[in-house]
């Protein structure tokens, strides 16, 4: 399932949800009655009050009151998150190990809970900085490597759209990834995902490159990458060139593209 929603739930159904959400690692947001203690760099309480809770897979725990961008009270991803009912209410808790901070936060009169598997592999692109890339590399594509040659940007697979399709000097297949500040372990699952799509395409190309036993390289364009991103590159086989985005671009120039 998907997605899950409870309207007016007793404690026991919600921690049922609670449970099965962060076993499947969706986002869970609950709209309750809650109170808050914080005890960790320093101490703190929030009186009962209707509030906004959120659980992130990533860990990030977040209460946020009516008023305000910032959350009341929150614990930053890799907090670890767990239920538990006492004295008839739902109580939640966020532990983080370093430095040592522990939220807790006692629920009750749940107006709705819901937990979601969110599908989003995309980063905030500022001032059109990718696309500037994607223009750079159609323009200058030695900038890869030599012998790259593109054929075609914007590719529709089943997870979104593929930045640069083109082939290496071998005639194999390079599926480029454009991300222009430091990638995470997001770009590549992105990337991996735009992969397996790919494999799963039946089109004459693809199945002569088959035929052919051409393969199909990942490419991750970034300026620099975190360390997990690297590690994981490496145990998916996936390539990673440094590219800095263009800080000016000609904007009247036009880029002739071939048909995939």
């Amino acid at each position: 399932m998907k997605y899950k929603i409870l309207e007016k739930p007793n404690p026991e159904d919600a921690y049922d949800l609670v449970y099965d959400a962060l076993r499947k690692k969706a986002t869970i947001i609950m709209f309750a009655c809650c109170k808050v203690n914080y005890e960790g760099r320093a101490l703190s309480e929030l009186n009962w009050g209707e509030r906004i809770i959120m659980i992130k897979p990533d860990g990030a725990f977040l209460i946020h009151q009516e008023k305000k961008v910032e959350p009341v009270n929150w614990q930053p991803p890799k907090s670890r998150t767990r239920a538990y009912i006492k004295n008839e209410n739902l109580f939640l808790e966020s532990h983080r190990r370093t430095p040592k901070e522990l939220l807790t936060v006692e629920i009750r009169h749940i107006q709705f809970i819901s937990y979601a598997n969110v599908e989003d592999f995309e980063e905030l692109e500022q001032a059109g900085y990718e696309k500037d890339m994607s223009d750079m590399i159609m323009e200058k594509p030695h900038i890869i490597e030599e012998g790259f040659y593109p054929t075609t940007r914007e590719y529709s697979v089943e997870h979104g759209f593929i930045d640069i399709l083109g082939k290496d000097k071998d005639n194999n297949l390079m599926v480029l990834e454009l991300k222009a500040r430091k990638a995470g372990v997001t770009a590549v699952k992105q990337l991996k995902r735009y992969l397996l799509d790919l494999e799963n395409t039946d089109n004459d190309y693809l199945r002569e490159c088959k035929a052919e036993k051409k393969i199909i390289r990942g490419i991750l364009v970034a300026p620099s990458i975190m360390d997990d991103a690297q590690e994981l590159l490496d145990e998916e086989g996936i390539e990673f060139v440094s590219v800095e985005p263009p800080r000016e671009l000609k904007r009247d120039k036009k880029v002739t593209l071939d048909a995939f």
